[in-house]
């Protein structure tokens, strides 16, 4: 994809015309697309939604999760039900065309879908795809529009402007498409719509590509990054390698292992030694309080109360007096790794 470039004079004095990016290619209409083939279709690329996590800009999912997406490794990671009421996702997509219809009422620039998974014209980026919520149309100054919703705990992200994660996932689709402009209008709780303008910014577009042909490239070699700490690669080490074989790796000659190792045993020494203060100073409040619900402080407050009595069932004891029902109704837990210190 080549950047407009500034006029220049020809013999006669006659503007050349800019250099315009070439359109996106539709590599499948999705209209009538099962949800499984659209999920394999994803896997040929870096969409537009992959984008923040393949650069590690994403909050919810880490370089190695999507890496096991991308390689086929994926069968063990939950998966999101799109029919889920309580998830964010389902809410996201019944609410998108209400968002969208609020973004005309609101602009007055009228939006179309488009059926269809878009490819990156240029054939050294072809791994780069997009979804986009909608196409602007007949606005000069924008052409796409992105809609998002926000939760309760969603809403923090979006108390300084557009996250990081959403701007990585525009300027994915900017360049994939060639456009100049997109709106991002996000629902807020439910009852509050913002609309922010993310203009094309030719250098950040450039870095996010070679940040994510790196992240493609490990995909193609077959190589897992590293993982981040993030809750999403643990949960991807735990389902890439959730047997042991019995057998012993010596890392004694490994400096870089070695010495992550003894930071480990240094850091969890440091959080040990901070619970124990942190119980002690609590068990100091809890004594002064004594049967108060609440203490107040210069710089805040805390309550100590009782919950609400609940009733349960007393598993231990049934197996006891009915010793059959053990044998009548079995139920195996899945055993996992447990990493330890010896």
């Amino acid at each position: 994809m080549q950047p407009t470039s500034p006029s220049h004079s020809q013999p006669g004095g006659i503007p050349p015309s800019p250099v315009r990016a070439r359109p996106a290619l539709r590599l499948i209409k999705t209209n009538d697309l099962p949800r499984q083939e659209w999920l394999e279709v994803r896997k040929r690329g870096i969409g537009s939604s992959d984008a923040a996590a393949a650069v590690g800009l994403s909050p919810y999912k880490s370089q190695l999760e999507l890496w096991m997406e991308k390689t086929g490794r994926d069968q063990a990671l939950p998966k999101i039900d799109p029919h889920d009421e309580e998830s964010p996702t389902y809410w996201g997509n019944f609410l998108e065309p209400i968002v969208a219809a609020h973004y005309t009422k609101r602009s007055g620039n009228r939006v179309r879908k488009i059926n269809a998974v878009l490819q990156h014209p240029d054939q050294d980026k072809a791994w780069m795809l997009a979804n986009i919520d909608r196409e602007v149309i007949g606005a000069p100054d924008v052409q796409i529009l992105e809609c998002k919703t926000a939760g309760i705990n969603g809403a923090r992200l979006w108390k300084d402007g557009v996250p990081e994660y959403v701007q990585a996932q525009v300027h994915h689709q900017l360049a994939v498409t060639g456009k100049q402009a997109a709106d991002v209008a996000v629902l807020i709780g439910g009852q509050h719509l913002e609309i922010h303008r993310i203009e094309r910014d030719e250098r950040l577009i450039r870095n996010l590509i070679e940040l994510e042909r790196k992240f493609w490239q490990l995909v193609e070699s077959d190589t897992p990054p590293d993982a981040d700490g993030s809750e999403s690669a643990d949960l991807a080490l735990r389902c890439l390698y959730p047997e042991d074989n019995g057998g012993e790796m010596d890392f004694r000659e490994d400096t870089a292992l070695s010495a992550a190792f003894s930071d480990l045993v240094a850091v969890r020494q440091l959080i040990a030694d901070r619970q124990a203060l942190e119980a002690k100073l609590k068990q100091q409040l809890q004594a002064a309080m004594g049967e108060s619900s609440r203490a107040l402080f210069e710089t805040g407050s805390v309550s100590w109360k009782k919950s609400k009595d609940s009733l349960g069932l007393d598993v231990t004891r049934l197996l006891k007096d009915l010793p059959e029902l053990q044998a009548q109704y079995p139920l195996t837990r899945t055993g996992s790794r447990r990493f330890l210190i010896l």
